[in-house]
């Protein structure tokens, strides 16, 4: 017996209130519970001086980066939720399948090009540049792969793993030359989308994230139902009620916003998006009105809890994220794939 929406819903907003409560007491600057409440105004607090610095800690540097790790980590999770119903293949997901490579590619190109003497302009520079590009090259890449594994309706699940993988390497090509006549500085900030990493998230940059996601979370009452149906296929989809092709236009443009603002911010970060629905599809269903919020709630802790251990596992110093997120992904993902190794004929 499933458990009711409402429960599901519940129950992961509480754990990742639970996550985030801990990850704020959790750092260099440990902030015991004894302390956080006071800090976050809501006790009195037993000494001053010790106040102020839990005060500047939390809501200059912890909270923001809590905040926008939630945020990446729901978009991560709702684009690889997305794109799984989208192509009806379980193996899905934007780092995977080079769409996260192609926003970081955006992203790495705005880095070099913002500083050439023919396209450099003083006021671009505080025009948010970086989350457009990143969208753009995450488009890009998300309509080339269905282009490309797309055919009369149907979708080859070899083409795709073969077409994203292709995807993935041509966009790392280009960084990879980016990375070759990139200055010190610029190289720098290339290798942290390279590797993955929340640690520079600011309010600034938090506001960034959210109008994405929020596009993402309102998009869900106008893609679920369609996705659903998209299971039985493109014609049997249509002959229920759906335009197709409105969906498949939605999807895409909804996942790469998502993905590229989040690429923009975080580097690229794989897995979330093909742990979390999984995990999640096995204790609630595959039905999409409820898989979808549910991932986003579930993206948002799961990469709040690896970021926690990420700036703990080797403190004073910080793991990159990406490196964690992928030395757990990548054997879940093998286990899928050998799960699904049956339909993985050309």
């Amino acid at each position: 017996m499933r458990p009711r929406p409402t429960v599901v819903l519940t129950g992961l907003t509480v754990a990742l209130a639970a996550v985030a409560v801990l990850a704020l007491t959790i750092g260099a600057a440990g902030i015991p519970l004894s302390r956080l409440f006071p800090a976050l105004g809501l006790g009195a607090a037993p000494d001053g001086a010790m106040l102020a610095r839990d005060e500047l800690v939390l809501w200059s540097i912890r909270i923001p980066r809590i905040v926008a790790t939630a945020a990446i980590g729901a978009m991560l999770a709702l684009s690889g939720t997305v794109m799984q119903g989208l192509f009806r293949n379980p193996l899905a997901d934007p780092a995977l399948v080079g769409v996260a490579s192609g926003g970081a590619f955006g992203a790495a190109l705005t880095i070099v090009l913002m500083d050439a003497p023919l396209i450099a302009v003083p006021w671009l520079r505080h025009v948010e540049l970086l989350p457009l590009a990143a969208f753009a090259g995450a488009l890009l890449t998300t309509w080339a792969l269905y282009t490309i594994s797309s055919w009369r309706g149907r979708t080859s699940i070899a083409i795709f793993l073969l077409a994203g993988l292709a995807i993935a390497a041509l966009t790392n090509a280009g960084t990879g030359l980016l990375v070759f006549i990139a200055d010190d500085r610029q190289l720098r900030d290339i290798t942290f989308w390279m590797l993955g990493s929340v640690s520079g998230a600011t309010w600034g940059k938090t506001a960034t994230l959210l109008p994405a996601l929020g596009a993402g979370l309102l998009a869900i009452p106008f893609i679920a139902r369609g996705l659903d149906l998209l299971v039985l296929g493109e014609s049997e989809a249509f002959h229920s009620g759906i335009n197709v092709q409105v969906l498949k236009v939605l999807s895409i443009v909804v996942v790469s916003a998502m993905t590229g603002v989040a690429v923009s911010i975080s580097g690229v970060i794989g897995f979330v998006g093909i742990i979390v629905p999984h995990l999640l599809r096995i204790s609630i269903g595959p039905g999409h009105r409820l898989l979808l919020p549910a991932s986003a709630l579930g993206g948002a802790m799961l990469l709040i809890g690896a970021d926690t251990l990420a700036r703990t596992l080797a403190a004073p110093a910080e793991v990159p994220i990406g490196i964690l997120t992928a030395a757990v992904g990548a054997p879940f993902f093998l286990f899928l794939l050998l799960r699904q190794r049956s339909l993985v004929t050309l």
